[in-house]
């Protein structure tokens, strides 16, 4: 995604992988003092610096990764100093498939002689979910998002076409519907909630794509969910489907560790309704007595669910929960 003229940071807000080390744009740091009197004020700061040596105070344009992959063709080791994470986007290509081009720039980073995460960008032009998990770690599935609710919610349908391919392993492979808009203002509070929920559930990347110098206490509520991060981090790996679609009113699930179940439920339509989720739709025994943790207000529901759920949301609104069996 190209942003030209807008000072655009990308923040990687999970640990990638035990097996990858550092794999985090601000995971290089220089040396120098940090103002320490102001605890806000250090951390801008460490920040900053940590961007400015990454090169990513500001967003390039995405033809210079063209130049990086020709010396990098021309056989050098490492050139890429300090960089840990490489989106390499589909922006002034040479006019060969996809298929083709990306392999090269995976040879040239084998021999980096450390990890570097690959984040495939070709707009899932040709179905990098088909071919991607040979060539990188990542793999975009959608054309560019937009800071709007139609944007969003449609990246997240073209998404979860490709659940089945998505799967955890020495790679960490992901399947990656394009950054988050969380902060950038186009969507109310509710909606970037069922934004980021939605990406968390699907174990898609947390790339925020938001200015974080002023990000506001309201977004950074949702970006550090911890809860719902830990969705996305499950060692499990699996992402969640829509399970349930009905109009507007949509059922999410999928499997975590221990015999869990993240389930969300998102209303995309209007009004304020509420929406069902039956066990052997999630793949809970129908019979079963289950535990609500909600992940949104932090608690644990008092009431014990047997066979479904119920919960009831404004426009525009989700509810996202984790199951746990207990009898």
């Amino acid at each position: 995604m190209e942003r030209r003229g807008v000072w655009t940071a990308v923040l990687i807000l999970f640990s990638l992988s035990s097996t990858m080390v550092n794999i985090s744009a601000t995971s290089r740091t220089t040396r120098g003092s940090v103002p320490k009197n102001n605890k806000n004020e250090y951390y801008k700061e460490r920040l900053r610096r940590n961007l400015l040596a990454n090169g990513l105070g500001s967003t390039p344009p995405m033809g210079k990764l063209c130049q990086v992959n020709s010396v990098m063709r021309a056989g050098r080791q490492n050139p890429l100093p300090g960089i840990d994470y490489l989106k390499y986007d589909n922006c002034n290509n040479d006019g060969s498939k996809p298929p083709v081009r990306y392999p090269v720039m995976t040879r040239a980073l084998m021999k980096a002689g450390r990890p570097i995460f690959f984040s495939l960008c070709e707009w899932g032009d040709m179905h990098p979910a088909l071919w991607g998990f040979k060539v990188g770690n990542s793999w975009r599935t959608t054309s560019d998002i937009t800071d709007t609710w139609e944007s969003m919610v449609s990246r997240a349908d073209m998404n979860e076409v490709y659940a089945e391919l998505a799967r955890p392993g020495g790679w960490n492979v992901w399947i990656d519907p394009d950054m988050l808009e969380v902060g950038n203002g186009g969507m109310t509070k509710n909606e970037y909630i069922v934004h980021f929920s939605i990406w968390a559930i699907s174990k898609a990347p947390l790339l925020l794509g938001c200015d974080v110098r002023n990000v506001t206490k309201e977004t950074m509520d949702i970006i550090a969910n911890k809860e719902v991060i830990a969705v996305n981090q499950d060692p499990l790996g699996i992402q969640a489907k829509k399970v349930r679609s009905e109009g507007d009113l949509e059922v999410w699930a999928g499997p975590l560790t221990g015999y869990r179940v993240a389930l969300l439920l998102v209303n995309r339509g209007p009004w304020r309704v509420s929406i069902t989720a039956d066990w052997d739709d999630i793949g809970i025994p129908p019979n079963s007595v289950a535990e609500a943790r909600d992940l949104w207000e932090h608690k644990t529901l008092r009431k014990l669910f047997v066979g479904n759920l119920t919960a009831t949301m404004n426009s525009h609104a989700c509810k996202m929960y984790v199951l746990k069996p207990i009898a």
